[in-house]
């Protein structure tokens, strides 16, 4: 049916088939990995025997079927009408699962309702993302008022810290993810900046924090004169004043200059005061400017450099005394400053092995030694990329990549072409959190990363996965097909 307007035709629109191609694709080939790694040499089963995990998953696949295009008949207004009711409902499963759930695995998020196991937390990913769409589709909405943005982030924090308390650190950093959807939408890039900064201080604030120059650690020296340069970037990047930047650079360099040259005089230098003084020199000269220009920029560069300098004094206390010590190891082995192949570094260790082993075109199907032998723990849910890599080698693996490539480009050119705030920011929603899984699972099954129990999107086994990521997919391809088109 067409209604004409008087500048816009409103029609029955289409459903994205080609991304729909990509999911069914992804998921037999899930499915196929799923029980390959699950294969047992001498129990061999059938794919469709119910009682393994291939046979299991096929549920779950037939299932989730039945769920997406069930999601595709139903009225766009509902998802947008219901957000909030689903939010509220999101929160009381959180609370309910801190509640009455049982640890497994050093974690209490599993809902156990007879034989079948959900995890809430799963679902609360479309659920935080189709609030946020509801909240920027009010009338004259404009994120940077004060209390929008409270608004805004409360929706994204509040399930962090329920997901937190559940020890599930993993999944709360999903949800962080969507912050990615207030820099599409008009937060300032300096905020995303201190975000990216924040990460760089914690990784060399632990990395090097063995080494004292002084009163500071090597790490806390390296990213005390790394934030001076990011003070100076701000000047140029906010203000354009290159005498300024030459002048914090200049002065900067000179502390550390003078020290070196007193050095030679057999006068022991603690470096780690002299970076303190520089920095605060820094400081000092920024609020000159400020007091002679009257600009807000200069205040904001200002709480960048003391905000940094708080947040680097606060890294080491936060990874000894409040992260887990699994986690810390976990942190360590990541960083190299660890080995610990008999433990947290142990699943990494054995993934590397299976990849390695693949060569280029891989071992062939159900011919992988390392994952039928049972050496990678998890190998057909978080680390089901190494079965990937040792039975396909790095042909399979690129064609993989390429394939999610492929797909979070469809679903960014989707949410691009949207007529409304809140599909555009629903559809932001779905890039990030699918950008996020794919970033931080591969990134921890090759060593780079942090292994933080995130799956692999359509791949990984388990129910409450593949139902949320059906449900977070299908409902942005119901709301494209429901756009209005000029």
């Amino acid at each position: 049916m067409v209604y004409q307007g008087s500048k816009e035709i409103i029609e029955k629109g289409r459903t994205d088939w080609v991304t729909v191609g990509f999911y069914l694709l992804f998921v037999l080939l899930g499915w196929l990995n799923i029980y390959a790694a699950s294969f047992d040499l001498e129990n061999a089963s059938s794919m469709f025997d119910l009682s393994s995990r291939a046979g299991m998953q096929l549920v779950w696949i037939g299932t989730s079927l039945i769920i997406a295009f069930s999601l595709l008949k139903i009225e766009v207004g509902f998802y947008e009408t219901y957000s909030f009711v689903f939010y509220l409902v999101g929160i009381a499963l959180l609370l309910l699962t801190l509640v009455v759930a049982h640890e497994i695995n050093g974690s209490r998020s599993w809902l156990i309702i007879g034989p079948v196991r959900l995890q809430p937390a799963e679902f609360m990913k479309f659920i935080i993302a189709l609030s946020l769409a509801r909240v920027f589709n009010g009338y004259n909405f404009r994120l940077l008022e004060r209390n929008n943005l409270l608004i805004v982030c409360g929706i994204i924090l509040l399930p962090v810290i329920l997901v937190i308390a559940q020890s599930e650190t993993g999944t709360a950093l999903v949800y962080l993810s969507l912050i990615l959807v207030l820099y599409r939408e008009g937060l300032p890039g300096g905020v995303l900046f201190m975000g990216i900064a924040a990460v760089v201080y914690f990784v060399l604030g632990i990395k090097f924090s063995d080494v004292q120059v002084g009163i500071l650690s090597k790490g806390e020296l390296i990213t005390l004169i790394l934030i001076i340069v990011f003070a100076a970037a701000m000047v140029w990047n906010y203000l354009k004043r290159k005498r300024e930047v030459f002048t914090i650079l200049l002065m900067a360099t000179t502390v550390f200059l003078v020290s070196y040259l007193i050095s030679f005089f057999n006068v022991k230098i603690d470096w780690g005061i002299t970076a303190i003084i520089a920095i605060s020199l820094v400081a000092i000269y920024l609020l000159l400017l400020f007091f002679q220009h009257r600009k807000k920029s200069y205040l904001f560069i200002i709480s960048f450099l003391l905000g940094s300098f708080l947040f680097l004094e606060s890294v080491e206390y936060v990874f000894y005394d409040v992260l887990q010590p699994h986690q810390q190891m976990r942190i360590k082995v990541t960083l190299g400053m660890e080995q610990d192949l008999s433990g947290a570094g142990y699943h990494v260790g054995q993934s590397k092995i299976a990849i390695g082993s693949g060569g280029l075109t891989g071992k062939g199907f159900l011919n992988g030694t390392q994952t039928k032998l049972k050496y990678v723990p998890e190998q057909d849910t978080d680390f089901i990329f190494c079965t990937i890599g040792e039975e396909h080698g790095f042909i399979g693996s690129a064609i993989v990549l390429l394939l999610f490539l492929v797909f979070i480009l469809r679903l960014l050119n989707l949410a691009e072409r949207q007529t409304s705030t809140f599909g555009r920011v629903y559809g932001y929603g779905v890039v990030s959190i699918f950008i996020f899984h794919l970033m931080v699972n591969i990134g921890m099954v090759i060593g780079i990363m942090p292994v933080i129990g995130i799956p692999l999107p359509f791949f990984s086994y388990g129910g409450s996965s593949l139902w949320g990521f059906t449900i977070l997919l299908f409902i942005f391809l119901r709301i494209d097909k429901s756009r209005k088109r000029n």
